[in-house]
């Protein structure tokens, strides 16, 4: 078992990406489809049309909240 802690097991050009420049959302305009399917529910007028306000009160940044 190694006794290195995990930042001396690291090599020099081992750097983690900013949070800020993770995105999970995809490059094009989401969906109301998109926003139900990530959410996990059956897609259906009712999720549709929550899914829409959703889109329009949030606008893309609600799929980022869903997701990884």
């Amino acid at each position: 078992m190694s006794t290195s802690t995990p930042e001396e097991s690291r090599s020099s050009d081992d750097v983690c990406t900013p949070d800020a420049l993770l995105h999970s959302a995809p490059p094009r305009d989401v969906t109301p489809e998109d926003l139900v399917m990530a959410a996990g529910r059956d897609v259906t007028p009712k999720t549709l049309d929550w899914a829409r306000r959703k889109l329009e009160s949030e606008g893309t940044a609600a799929i980022e909240k869903l997701l990884p």
